[in-house]
C-alpha cells in the first residue's frame, strides 16, 4: 500500500526481500500445482474419470480466481481515478454512519472508502483528498476496498471448493454404506438362479418397501409430512434401495439382476460432482447482488443463510416423496401385472418432469452456503467478530448454526438421496451404463398379494 500505511515504498525495500517474497509466492503456487497434478494422475490410474473431470473443473475455477485477482491488481489505478457524486456515496452503507464517529461533511463524503475498516483509518480519506476529482465528487473506490475485495474472492474460491468437496465426499461415505445391500441382493439373486427359483414372479405387497411407504389412497398431505422428517433423519432403508434398484434394472437393463446398480449409481454421482463444484455465471450474479444489498439494517447475510436452508428442506422432502410416490403408484394401480414392466422410473415424479432441476437446486444450495461461510470468515478475519460489518450477535449466531446444519444435512441425507432417487427418472447416465451395463433381457411378471 501507500506510505500512509507506515510501510516502506518499493524503492526503499531491499532487493533480497523482494526476491524472497517472490520465491515464497512462486514456491507455494508450484507446490499446489504439483499436488493437483499428482492427484489427477492418481484418479486416472484408479479409472476415476468423473472425479478427474471434477478436478479439472476445480483447476478452471482457481484459474478464474487468479485472473480476477490479476484484473483487480492491473486496473486498481484507473478504477481509483473514477469519480462519483458525494450524494451517491452517502447511501447504501453497510454500517450506520459509514462506521465513523465523526460526522463532519468531509468524512461523510468519503465514508464509502472506509466502510470496510473497523478502525476508521485515514488513509482512504487522504486518498480522496489527493485525488483529481472535482469539487462535489469523490473517488469511486479506494485501494483498501479493492484489497479487501481481493481477499474476499480468494476466500470464496477456497471455501467453495473445500466445502463442496467435503460435502460430496461425506455423501459418498454414506452411499458406500449401501454397498452391502447391493452385495446381499446380488447374492440372493445368484442363489435363486442356482436353485431355479428365479421365476420372475414378485409379490409386491409382501415387500416392506410398500408396507413402509404406502400410507393409503388419501394420504397425500400426510406423505409430505412424513417425507420431511425422513429427510431430516437421512432414512433410506434396504427395502427402499432394493425397490428402486429393481425399478431401474427392469426399465433400463432388460431385467438383468446381475447389473451392479451400486457401482453405476456411484459413477453417476461422481459425474455430477464437477457440476456442483463449479461457480456458474448466475451464481456470481447472486454473489454480486448479496454484496450490493448489504445495507445496514437489512441483514442480507442472514437471509443468505436462510434461503439455502429452506431450499434444502424442500429438495430433501421432494426426494423422499419421489420414493413414496413410486410405491403409491405401484400399490394403487398394479395389483396384477403379467408379462410387462410396470414398475418403472419416470420423469413424471419430478418437478416439471425434469430430474436435473434437483441438481441445479443442490448447486445453488451449496454455493449460497459456501458464500455465507466465506463472508463470515472474511468479515471475522478482516474486521473482527464484533464489527458493524459482521452485524449484531443475535443475527450472527443463528447464521452459524444454520450454515452448519445445511452442510450436515446435505452431506449425510440430501446428496445420498439425490444419488439414488434421480436414477428414478426416464433417462440414465450413458457413460455409466456403458461401463456397468448388460445386454441381457428377460420378461417380468409381477403379482401382488391380495390376501
Amino acid at each position: 500500500m501507500a506510505g500512509g500505511e507506515g510501510g516502506p515504498s518499493f524503492e526503499s525495500t531491499p532487493s533480497w526481500i523482494v526476491g524472497v517474497a517472490v520465491l515464497i509466492i512462486v514456491s507455494i503456487s508450484l507446490v499446489v500445482e504439483k499436488l493437483l497434478h499428482h492427484l489427477g494422475q492418481i484418479l486416472m490410474r484408479k479409472n476415476k474419470k468423473p472425479l478427474y473431470d471434477a478436478l479439472l473443473k476445480i483447476k478452471e475455477e482457481l484459474m478464474l480466481m487468479g485472473f480476477v485477482s490479476l484484473l483487480l491488481a492491473v486496473f486498481q489505478g484507473p478504477v481509483q481515478k473514477k469519480c462519483i457524486k458525494e450524494d451517491v456515496a452517502k447511501h447504501w452503507l453497510p454500517c450506520d454512519g459509514g462506521g465513523h464517529e465523526d460526522n463532519s461533511t468531509s468524512n461523510i463524503a468519503t465514508a464509502h472508502f472506509s466502510v470496510f475498516s473497523k478502525t476508521g483509518r485515514h488513509l482512504l480519506a487522504d486518498a480522496a483528498g489527493d485525488s483529481s476529482c472535482p469539487a462535489g465528487k469523490v473517488p469511486f473506490v479506494s485501494l483498501d476496498v479493492l484489497h479487501r475485495i481481493h481477499y474476499l474472492i480468494f476466500i470464496l474460491a477456497v471455501v467453495h471448493v473445500v466445502t463442496c468437496t467435503l460435502t460430496v465426499v461425506l455423501g459418498k461415505v454414506k452411499i458406500n454404506q449401501w454397498r452391502k445391500w447391493e452385495e446381499s441382493i446380488r447374492l440372493k439373486n445368484h442363489l435363486d438362479e442356482g436353485y431355479g427359483n428365479n421365476d420372475n414372479v414378485i409379490d409386491l405387497h409382501s415387500l416392506s418397501f410398500f408396507k413402509d411407504r404406502f400410507e393409503g389412497v388419501d394420504a397425500h398431505k400426510r406423505n409430505y409430512v412424513i417425507s420431511f422428517f425422513k429427510h431430516l433423519c437421512g432414512i433410506v432403508t434396504k427395502a427402499d434401495y432394493e425397490a428402486m434398484r429393481m425399478g431401474f434394472i427392469l426399465t433400463h437393463c432388460n431385467g438383468d439382476y446381475r447389473f451392479h446398480f451400486h457401482k453405476y449409481m456411484v459413477y453417476a454421482y461422481e459425474a455430477d460432482f464437477k457440476k456442483v463444484v463449479s461457480i456458474s455465471w448466475f451464481l456470481w450474479l447472486l454473489a454480486v447482488a448479496s454484496l450490493s444489498f448489504n445495507v445496514a439494517g437489512w441483514h442480507i447475510y442472514t437471509w443468505i443463510s436462510i434461503v439455502p436452508f429452506v431450499l434444502l428442506l424442500i429438495v430433501g422432502t421432494k426426494l423422499e416423496q419421489v420414493i413414496t410416490d413410486l410405491a403409491t403408484y405401484v400399490a394403487q394401480r398394479h395389483s396384477v401385472i403379467v408379462g410387462q414392466v410396470k414398475i418403472q422410473p419416470s420423469d413424471d415424479y419430478f418437478w416439471f418432469k425434469k430430474p436435473r432441476i434437483i441438481l441445479l437446486a443442490i448447486h445453488i444450495i451449496l454455493f449460497l452456503n459456501s458464500f455465507g461461510i466465506a463472508i463470515f470468515i472474511w468479515t471475522w478475519t478482516q474486521f473482527g467478530f464484533h464489527s458493524c460489518i459482521m452485524g449484531q450477535a443475535e443475527y450472527v449466531y443463528p447464521r452459524i448454526v444454520i450454515m452448519v446444519l445445511v452442510q450436515t444435512i446435505c452431506s449425510y441425507s440430501t446428496l445420498p438421496l439425490y444419488a439414488i432417487v434421480t436414477q428414478m427418472g426416464s433417462s440414465y447416465n450413458k457413460a455409466a451404463m456403458e461401463r456397468y451395463g448388460s445386454s441381457n433381457s428377460t420378461s417380468v411378471r409381477v403379482v401382488s398379494n391380495t390376501s
